[in-house]
């Protein structure tokens, strides 16, 4: 009678039973070495990072500066705000007289008298827009007002180049030249201090200071009563 083998593979089981007592053998054995070496067995551990959520506050918050201009400051801007004035008040008296001459409504020794009163208040002027100009902790003041000393002291050089062509025997070209230059130059002198009236204003967000409250009444005296 033949034999029969229930399982035609007995490998399956036998298998896992070597692989178990390999595995109980080693860590018996590891153990043992650590055990007689007096070694720490460490389990390596994976680092988990934290990341912490921050939360950031918004400031919402509004800060204000206050800005306060130092009184040599401002006393210098209503000082050129004066001579303002007094530039517009010689351009209107050299203006009249010309066409006073033109006219004829006026004698030549007249004439003459006038214009000759014109250098001599055009120098003065030179000495008034000169001293004691801005404060010298200004750098921007300190330039500015070194072209408005130029373009005065051009307007005082265009007064007698105006008395010199009432004098001269040409037909009037050289006196007609020399207003040209003079209305020109003195132009650019009221604009040069509106120019820097106006910075003042800009930087100090145009508050209504007294600066700007001069400013103010002296043009509406200006449109209404010339």
């Amino acid at each position: 009678m033949e034999t029969f083998n229930p399982d035609p593979k007995p490998g399956r089981i036998v298998l896992p039973l070597v692989l178990i007592g390999m595995i109980a053998t080693t860590y018996t054995f590891i153990n043992r070495v650590a055990t007689n070496n007096n070694l720490e067995i460490i389990a390596e551990e994976t680092p988990v990072e934290t990341i912490s959520e921050e939360t950031i506050v918004e400031d919402t918050s509004t800060t204000t500066t206050t800005t306060t201009l130092p009184d040599n400051y401002v006393a210098y801007l209503e000082e050129i705000t004066a001579e303002k004035i007094q530039a517009t008040e010689l351009g209107k008296e050299v203006l009249e007289a010309n066409e006073n001459w033109d006219s004829q409504s006026v004698t030549y020794q007249e004439a003459k008298d006038e214009f000759r009163a014109f250098i001599e208040t055009a120098e003065n002027f030179v000495t008034t827009v000169s001293e004691p100009g801005p404060p010298n902790e200004f750098a921007n003041l300190v330039t500015s007002h070194e072209e408005l000393k130029t373009l005065v002291n051009l307007v005082s050089s265009d007064t007698v180049e105006l008395l010199a062509g009432l004098e001269s025997s040409d037909t009037g070209e050289q006196r007609a030249a020399a207003l040209d230059s003079f209305n020109k130059n003195l132009d650019q002198f009221i604009k040069k201090i509106e120019e820097i009236v106006s910075n003042f204003n800009s930087k100090s967000k145009k508050f209504f200071n007294k600066v700007t409250f001069k400013n103010f009444v002296n043009d509406i005296l200006l449109y209404y009563f010339g």
